[in-house]
């Protein structure tokens, strides 16, 4: 029997998931006034970091098996705030507090600063009807 191989590892989500976040963020701060493209922006980046901080502990997994246990828990240390922060945007958008979704948007742009969106990219727009899924 050969080893099965799912192309679609935890890692490859996350990283995934951040570069559209950005793009969100990019597009989100362009916004000037709130609208329904506002609403799907800010939805889809807190659904997109709920999805990140559910599969941290699938991304560890394989460390805490061969005892690296400080470097799985360095790794969720550097991951924690992507569950919080969509709690916050999703709070902030259910009462419509867009100075609060603005400043959560700052933090989480910020957090993500490393993270490179090339000008061509092939990730679309799938934050369209997110406020719908939310």
């Amino acid at each position: 029997m050969s080893r099965i191989y799912s192309p679609d590892s935890a890692g490859k989500d996350r990283t995934r998931l951040t570069k559209t976040i950005v793009l969100a963020l990019r597009e989100l701060m362009k916004q000037n006034e709130p609208n329904e493209l506002t609403r799907d922006l800010t939805a889809y980046v807190a659904l997109a970091l709920d999805e990140i901080a559910g599969n941290i502990d699938r991304s560890v997994e394989a460390w805490e098996k061969r005892g690296y246990w400080v470097k799985a828990d360095r790794f969720r240390l550097e991951w924690e705030w992507a569950g919080s922060s969509a709690g916050k945007l999703r709070k902030a958008l259910k009462e419509e507090d867009w100075g609060t979704v603005a400043v959560n948007a700052a933090l989480i742009a910020q957090k993500l600063g490393k993270v490179t969106v090339p000008e061509r990219h092939r990730l679309g727009t799938p934050w369209v009807g997110a406020a719908k899924r939310l």
